[in-house]
């Protein structure tokens, strides 16, 4: 089928859809208003492209004209350049979508490598990314936040809530790495230390389902550096997936039943995110072109202090502004994983 056969049968689809809103009220409205409401940006830009083809050809025909020619050659020039960008926009939002893309996430950050600075350095990148939720106008809430003696921290998990979150955050899952000299380094010495990140999809319970008997509840004390991480309580909770050994702990609270609810919410999201990998992992799909697979294995990023650069390096972008990225500026970065995702299944597909 051509390019412009498809996009008529786009627009025909969502003329039915308004037709059978409007005059079928027993029809089922949910499912086709949102149907409708996901082909609308589409239709706009499909609008666009024709708007744009009928004023090329428009153009084009003036130019036989002495009197119009120049204006009408400018004309030309312009819808020239603009269809072809408006068809590779289309050909984006034709793209088959992650189902995920437009949920909330649960966010991850946990020191690998390096010790004390490990944990310092996953303290400020947590912060960056909760700098980066609340500028987007996102709710960023603290599932839990496991402080080191020194500020930093053996691990922190919060929910970013808002549309489109994990589809803007999901090429962060992965290994980061920071090369400065730490806080407590006398000579002045360059250490490099890692940190993993994971960016999982939300689940819903009709997502994924866990049975009572696949768990395995454990309770103890909450731990930490202090304040509001100590209870005399055992609050804390871990709970052990049996069937996947999959282990979430959670002590922020000092509820034991909020603790557990918060558990649940990343075990089911992990859970739903392992389903997802296999599901991908069955199909031929060739995923060598993709910015990532958002295995937390693979270095996917170094942040340079001394030289006040951060690299990424499946895309080979580097930018020397590590003062703002780590204030929460990741849109430059994002813009760019993004563009390279989409020009990369833009080749897949034609090819």
């Amino acid at each position: 089928m051509s390019f412009s056969s498809r996009l008529d049968r786009l627009l025909t689809r969502a003329e039915e859809l308004r037709h059978v809103l409007s005059t079928a009220p027993g029809a089922d409205i949910g499912a086709l208003s949102k149907e409708l409401s996901e082909l609308e940006p589409l239709v706009a830009k499909v609008g666009e492209l024709r708007t744009a083809e009928r004023a090329r050809d428009d153009a084009r025909a003036l130019m036989a004209d002495p009197e119009m020619k120049d204006l009408a050659e400018a004309e030309w020039l312009e819808q020239k350049e603009r269809v072809p960008a408006l068809e590779r926009e289309i050909r984006i939002l034709l793209l088959p979508r992650d189902s995920a893309d437009e949920r909330s996430a649960i966010l991850e950050v946990r020191p690998a490598a390096g010790g004390d600075e490990a944990g310092l350095f996953a303290a400020e990148l947590f912060r960056a990314y909760q700098r980066y939720a609340e500028g987007r106008g996102w709710r960023f809430e603290l599932l839990d936040y496991d402080e080191s003696d020194l500020g930093g921290i053996r691990g922190a998990t919060a929910e970013i809530a808002g549309r489109g979150v994990f589809a803007r955050l999901k090429f962060e899952s992965g290994v980061h790495r920071v090369q400065r000299v730490p806080a407590t380094e006398t000579q002045g010495r360059i250490h490099t230390s890692t940190v993993t990140v994971a960016v999982l999809p939300e689940a819903e319970e009709v997502d994924v389902q866990i049975n009572d008997g696949d768990l395995r509840i454990d309770t103890y004390r909450a731990s930490g550096a202090g304040g509001q991480h100590v209870n005399k309580t055992d609050s804390a909770v871990r709970i052990t997936h049996l069937p996947t050994g999959l282990v979430v702990a959670m002590q922020e609270e000092k509820s034991q039943h909020k603790n557990r609810a918060k558990a649940m919410k990343v075990l089911r999201a992990r859970i739903f995110e392992q389903q997802r990998a296999a599901l991908a992992a069955t199909r031929a799909a060739d995923r060598k072109g993709q910015v990532g697979t958002g295995d937390r294995s693979e270095r996917i990023r170094t942040y340079n202090f001394p030289q006040g650069r951060v690299t990424d390096h499946r895309i080979g972008l580097t930018l020397h502004k590590i003062d703002r990225v780590m204030l929460g500026e990741f849109d430059e970065i994002f813009d760019a994983l993004t563009a390279e995702d989409q020009a990369a299944r833009l080749a897949a597909d034609a090819g």
